[in-house]
């Protein structure tokens, strides 16, 4: 058995398609379990704020560290071994071996359950340092969506429809990896400075903006 919990703050959007065709049968069957939670529960003040501007200045707003890393260890509090897989166009482009990998459909016996937590990335981006607690960085490709809530449901589809039982008849066949090569963007950061010893670069709080555009364009295309 498999679960995927995913942390996003729109658990509306994901709840009817987990609910019908394959999601649903290998939910009946037992198969795979699905737990959707919201982002906002972990939200800061009054208003329950999961963002804030970025450092260094530009458009957009970042998922701020706080409630991400409160939402992630809230859900191994009771699932230490869970592992954390984040949308995002600095990861391993998505395909069928990865899918294969997560699923684990080399080894038959599904105990213990494996658990994958998916965080759904939202607005113009996130703070780097929500990288430190990600296992699996994975895009869907080139281009850009508003969040990360198809991502998560194509991540889970691609995975659970390999669990033995859920089709009930040949896998499909394989699709090959899709190249990289695009630059990816710089390094972003938001409030805290210093948040559990991971500070943000001082360039960024100098206000100096040719040193920040040198800065961003040094750091470009990086893989953290």
């Amino acid at each position: 058995m498999i679960k995927f919990t995913v942390i996003t703050l729109f658990p509306e959007a994901l709840e009817p398609y987990l609910s019908c065709s394959m999601m649903w049968k290998a939910r009946e069957k037992g198969l795979a379990e699905f737990e959707l939670v919201n982002l906002r529960d972990f939200g800061l003040g009054p208003h329950k704020s999961v963002d804030d501007t970025p450092y260094g200045g530009g458009d957009g707003m970042l998922l701020r560290c706080e409630p991400v890393f409160a939402a992630v260890e809230s859900v191994k509090a009771g699932s230490p071994d869970a592992k954390v897989i984040l949308p995002t166009p600095v990861g391993e482009i998505w395909n069928q071996e990865m899918a294969k990998e997560l699923a684990g459909t080399l080894q038959i016996s599904v105990t213990p359950a494996r658990h994958y937590i998916i965080l759904c990335p939202h607005y113009e981006g996130y703070d780097e340092r929500i990288l430190s607690i990600v296992d699996y960085k994975v895009s869907m490709g080139k281009y850009v969506l508003t969040g990360g809530e198809l991502p998560a449901l194509i991540i889970i589809d691609s995975v659970v429809r390999l669990i033995p039982g859920v089709l009930g008849g040949e896998q499909s066949a394989e699709i090959e990896s899709f190249s990289d090569g695009d630059n990816l963007e710089y390094p972003q950061y938001t409030k805290p400075y210093d948040f559990r010893g991971m500070k943000v670069p001082d360039v960024l709080l100098s206000g100096n903006h040719g040193e920040i555009a040198k800065w961003r364009a040094e750091h470009s295309g990086r893989i953290s």
